[in-house]
């Protein structure tokens, strides 16, 4: 079956239509979405904001650039750029689903991040920017959940500016064998729980799990950041291949 005739995709471990992930992701997060910070720093053990801050710095942010910060979700990121950016710069905070972005919004305001920051509800596969836009995008643990990745990443492609850069946050293949027993130990028979116990929705935290086993490893992903025309594509793994952070750009 060629690409042209795939009619269904992954939702974690299950199969299902394609017009209907989009949907039951948006389930998924707006469940979750006002224990979302406090999973992340309960089942990370607080890393990830290790692994944020690391993505940050590679940015290599100026003031004065324009960044979209896309599955913002509650704005770890977007909160330090527009730090970064100074009042002639503007970071978008995106996100497909509306109560991640409320809470995103809540939550700059309450910090006083105001006057360089828009909040935009987006669609990564089909994004409301110009052609040429972007200094920088980012997405943090947000392409394992988009229904068709190479048309989320030609979209990116699309805005970003010509010498752009695009930085992909997400989860990955834990590169040494001992690491990978312990880590889908943990994964398949603790943060499940974690999420019932905190959330109350274990389904949405298992699904979690299992859209990492289903999202691509290092370097299938580099070369589909290749494919989607993004040049000098590199990445680095993060606690062992747990998360990679995947940088390419545009000329």
């Amino acid at each position: 079956m060629n690409k042209a005739e795939k009619t269904t995709t992954d939702f974690g471990f299950t199969e299902v239509p394609l017009q209907e992930k989009t949907k039951r992701v948006a389930d998924v997060f707006h469940s979750v979405a006002d224990k979302y910070d406090l999973m992340n720093d309960v089942m990370s053990l607080g890393l990830h904001r290790l692994w944020k801050k690391f993505t940050l710095a590679q940015c290599h942010i100026r003031p004065g650039q324009t960044i979209l910060d896309l599955a913002g979700g509650t704005g770890d990121l977007a909160a330090e750029f527009a730090k970064k950016l100074g009042k002639e710069g503007q970071i978008v905070l995106a996100d497909i689903n509306e109560k991640m972005l409320q809470q995103g919004r809540m939550r700059l305001l309450d910090q006083g991040v105001v006057g360089n920051v828009m909040f935009v509800q987006a669609d990564a596969e089909h994004l409301p920017f110009p052609d040429n836009y972007f200094d920088r995008i980012t997405i943090a643990f947000g392409l394992r959940n988009v229904t068709d990745k190479a048309t989320a990443l030609r979209s990116m492609y699309r805005v970003l500016k010509p010498g752009g850069k695009l930085l992909v946050l997400e989860f990955s293949k834990p590169v040494l064998p001992l690491l990978s027993s312990l880590y889908d130990a943990y994964s398949f028979h603790v943060i499940p729980k974690l999420g019932g116990w905190i959330t109350k929705d274990e389904k949405s935290y298992q699904y979690l799990v299992e859209s990492i086993r289903m999202h691509p490893d290092q370097e299938s992903l580099k070369m589909l950041l290749q494919s989607c025309d993004f040049e000098d594509v590199s990445y680095f793994n993060l606690t062992g291949g747990i998360v990679a952070l995947h940088i390419g750009f545009k000329y």
